[in-house]
């Protein structure tokens, strides 16, 4: 059972914020642009040979991101579990956008596949499932943010070093990559294969 309700806690952050960061629950759009520019450090240089697949896409800001920094995959797949944000970043990024619930299946296999912020509102148990179905689906890597720490919280969902190495471990990730620092209560991870 998840923490909270995610399709009303999505719909109801994008009625009182409509179609800015904060409607998918950012703090700013400077630190939406931070976390995003975190996740580049984290992928190669030039995505221009890759596909990626961007799960929790949210409006597609990410993509839009990728787009006014020159520097777009071959193949953006978004996909994301709340069917209107499905609905307004197909009509943002004419890509492909996917609804589905990546708790519970698997996204499609990519060289990379990128989350931000996506797993913050879910149980402990669903980041783990959300975790082990991307790094799966991922032939080059699994690069994503969380909230970051050993906080207990009846909405947001944090994850300490100890647990971040573990999933990794259980995984055989065979490259673990940390970036932090860069915004309070924020890690960048990248799984790579």
């Amino acid at each position: 059972m998840p923490r909270i309700a995610s399709e009303a806690f999505y719909k109801n952050a994008i009625k009182q914020h409509g179609l800015t960061p904060a409607g998918v629950c950012w703090l700013s759009f400077a630190h939406q642009q931070i976390r995003f520019e975190v996740i580049c450090e984290l992928l190669p240089e030039s995505l221009c040979e890759m596909s990626i697949v961007d799960t929790g896409c949210g409006f597609g800001d990410f993509y839009t991101y990728l787009q006014n920094s020159g520097n777009l995959p071959k193949q953006y797949t978004g996909i994301d579990a709340v069917d209107t944000m499905c609905t307004i970043a197909k009509e943002k990024t004419a890509q492909e956008i996917i609804h589905a619930d990546i708790t519970n299946s698997q996204p499609p296999v990519s060289d990379f596949v990128i989350c931000s912020g996506a797993m913050n509102v879910l149980t402990s148990f669903e980041t783990v499932q959300f975790i082990q179905n991307c790094y799966k689906a991922a032939k080059k890597g699994f690069v994503f943010n969380v909230l970051y720490g050993e906080k207990e919280s009846q909405t947001y969902n944090y994850l300490s070093r100890k647990q971040i190495e573990a999933i990794a471990s259980d995984l055989n990730v065979q490259s673990i990559h940390l970036c932090e620092g860069y915004l309070d209560g924020d890690i960048t991870v990248g799984f790579h294969k």
